[in-house]
């Protein structure tokens, strides 16, 4: 499993969680912390986008590492040979 796949189905397992917590709460007139457990839920789909920006970011960043680190070996290795 990869781990996109693995963070989606643990943030729908969560937000699920906690927006059946909210509409219970609803049921019996907890108005508030409906709400709360409702907010709560948005923020952990705000996270997880937040997560997977940040997890691409660092996969471009990774790449661009790299290719400056074969830059460098290539430029070492042409002045080692003369």
């Amino acid at each position: 499993m990869s781990t996109y796949a693995f963070t989606r189905a643990v943030t729908i397992f969560a937000v699920g969680f906690l927006l059946l917590n909210a509409v219970l709460l609803m049921m019996i007139d907890r108005i508030v912390w409906a709400a709360v457990f409702a907010v709560v839920a948005l923020l952990a789909v705000i996270g997880w986008f937040w997560f997977r920006r940040a997890m691409a970011e660092l996969v471009d960043a990774r790449k661009e590492m790299k290719r400056e680190v074969e830059s460098l070996r290539d430029l070492l290795h042409t002045h080692r040979k003369e």
